[in-house]
């Protein structure tokens, strides 16, 4: 069996491809544009139909989180829709077609939707996505079992919270460069619960769910196990950077309103809103635990990038 990552070239993608040679596993990378990854030339998009061969599995990890905005909203659901739907569907399709035995797309816990009031969300919760990133992933599950069960594919659905380790960018990639300067953070008086997921550990799930019996036509949640507070987040990002956190106490409420006047409310409402996962289902039909602790995700994130 081959492995065929779409998406090899992103986070996800390129930790999957590093894991999967590791334990030996045939594995060849899919990019929009031609590369290499691991050191393995990239193949094209286009072409997968050609390659794969009966009993191959497909590790769909391309994606797109972010678009231009351009001030319309249809045009940015319309783009997200594009990446997220359109493509991964058409990438199926081209795998059924050749007989691919699995296809594991990689979601997002957004499709369950943006915060959790003390209950965390499951695999059994109504997907209530709000924006048009997790909407556009709702579209493409939806889309995908309809073909799986037509097709006679197995389909694996993981959707992951907030990913970070060596490479990661975006907010993560802010808050570990502010905590590593110094700066004072207003976020001492944050009394949230927030579920993560080390790089590593979302891939060494992404692994077994190549090969597992269990796995097939299965969703997925998946975290770090241990869920965290922002300051207590901030706090370990400290410590993994030989750093002392700077935390000082400001009403959470007049955080928000002055950050929604700046134009980074969503920002605020992720480091002062709960997001937790429940893990019961992976845990229980897979029998899979986290290998990495989060102290030890942080710290290899921090060495990545020089802390």
């Amino acid at each position: 069996m081959t492995i065929w990552i779409p998406g090899a070239t992103g986070f996800v993608g390129r930790a999957l491809m590093a894991r999967l040679r590791a334990d030996g596993q045939s594995v060849e990378p899919i990019s929009r544009s031609a590369s290499t990854v691991e050191g393995v030339p990239a193949h094209r998009i286009s072409a997968l139909g050609s390659l794969l061969s009966a009993g191959d599995t497909v590790v769909y990890c391309a994606g797109r989180a972010h678009v231009a905005r351009t001030g319309n909203a249809e045009d940015e659901l319309a783009a997200h829709r594009r990446a997220n739907c359109e493509e991964p569907l058409a990438a199926a399709r081209l795998a059924s077609a050749r007989g691919a035995r699995r296809f594991v797309f990689v979601s997002s816990i957004k499709v369950n939707g943006e915060r959790t009031e003390g209950v965390p969300f499951s695999e059994r919760d109504t997907p209530q996505p709000e924006d048009a990133y997790g909407r556009s992933k709702w579209e493409g599950e939806q889309a995908l079992w309809e073909h799986a069960q037509r097709a006679g594919m197995e389909l694996v659905i993981v959707r992951p919270p907030l990913v970070y380790g060596p490479g990661v960018r975006a907010n993560m990639a802010a808050l570990m460069r502010a905590v590593g300067r110094g700066w004072p953070l207003p976020l001492a008086s944050v009394r949230n619960k927030r579920s993560l997921v080390f790089v590593e550990n979302l891939v060494d799930l992404l692994a077994l769910c190549c090969t597992h019996p269990a796995a097939a036509n299965e969703v997925f949640l998946v975290s770090d196990g241990r869920d965290l507070s922002t300051p207590e987040l901030v706090r370990l990002m400290a410590d993994a950077q030989g750093r002392t956190a700077r935390l000082w106490p400001f009403p959470v409420p007049l955080l928000k309103l002055g950050a929604g006047l700046l134009g980074r409310r969503s920002m605020a409402d992720r480091l002062c809103d709960s997001l937790q996962v429940s893990t019961d289902k992976v845990k229980n039909r897979l029998i899979w635990r986290p290998p990495f602790s989060v102290e030890e995700g942080l710290r290899r994130m921090v060495g990545d990038a020089g802390g």
